[in-house]
């Protein structure tokens, strides 16, 4: 998936993801013309840049003394790239239904199995629930296999439907996440059928959870929505709330860990 923040291939098994930055740390790939104020000049490609135009400007040198004539327009800046992790945060709906201890159980084995890879990564995981009139953070993003496994041992179902309180908590938890590590790639998964039925303001539900989606989408925020209606009663709920986050929708053949798993997977290599 291509976001403004990276535009390298991310499909580094074993390995953190690479990413484009704007620091001077990180290997320098290649070089790119100056086009605003920076302190990261590539000294060899600007002077491979000035290199055609040494004749022309002879004038020039032998006026200001200058063994080698470089111009503003001369001037290449770094490309860089540095190891960055993914954060994985899953947001599930745990209101009531009868497939609901399914959906935790196949996102609790994809969170250990991701946390499992994700130990020479550095990548990190997180679990927002929502159900009943709130969303509440289970599991903080973490690498840590011990703390998910106390964290996931006993999570609350049943009640409403709470769609706007879950993409909100999800969106301040991946606010957080990016100002304390900045070069973050941060990945969320929804599991819902896409139908809200509490607010958290004075709007209505659906409307109140397609605006908070849309910060999503304007932020370039990855979101990958997995639509648990049952195909039979499927009103396409899901679809348009993946449409306002500006990411993929998919409906799994079978809702167990190793699908969920292996979709996330899928999404993290693009």
């Amino acid at each position: 998936m291509d976001t403004p923040l990276d535009r390298l291939t991310r499909r580094t098994a074993g390995k953190r993801s690479r990413t484009v930055t704007d620091r001077k740390r990180g290997r320098y790939i290649q070089a790119r013309p100056v086009k605003e104020r920076t302190s990261d000049i590539a000294f060899d490609a600007t002077i491979r840049a000035a290199a055609p135009h040494q004749i022309e400007r002879q004038t020039d040198r032998i006026e200001r003394d200058l063994a080698y004539s470089i111009h503003a327009s001369d001037l290449q800046r770094k490309v860089r790239v540095k190891k960055a992790a993914n954060l994985i945060l899953f947001v599930v709906d745990a209101s009531w239904s009868m497939a609901v201890a399914e959906r935790m159980s196949a996102t609790k084995g994809a969170i250990m199995s991701l946390l499992t890879d994700a130990y020479q990564r550095r990548d990190r995981v997180g679990l927002v629930v929502f159900q009943k009139d709130r969303a509440t953070l289970v599991l903080p993003p973490t690498n840590s296999v011990i703390l998910a496994k106390k964290a996931l041992a006993d999570i609350p179902v049943g009640g409403k439907t709470p769609l706007s309180a879950g993409l909100m908590l999800a969106y301040e938890v991946i606010k957080q996440e990016q100002n304390r590590h900045p070069d973050v790639m941060p990945l969320m998964i929804l599991l819902t059928d896409g139908a809200g039925n509490v607010s958290i303001t004075n709007q209505p539900p659906q409307l109140e959870a397609h605006s908070i989606a849309e910060r999503f989408k304007l932020e370039h925020i990855r979101t990958v929505t997995i639509n648990m209606e049952h195909a039979a009663f499927d009103q396409g709920l899901a679809q348009k709330l993946a449409e306002q986050l500006g990411g993929p929708c998919y409906t799994l053949s079978e809702l167990k860990a190793q699908a969920l798993y292996d979709t996330v997977k899928h999404e993290l290599a693009f």
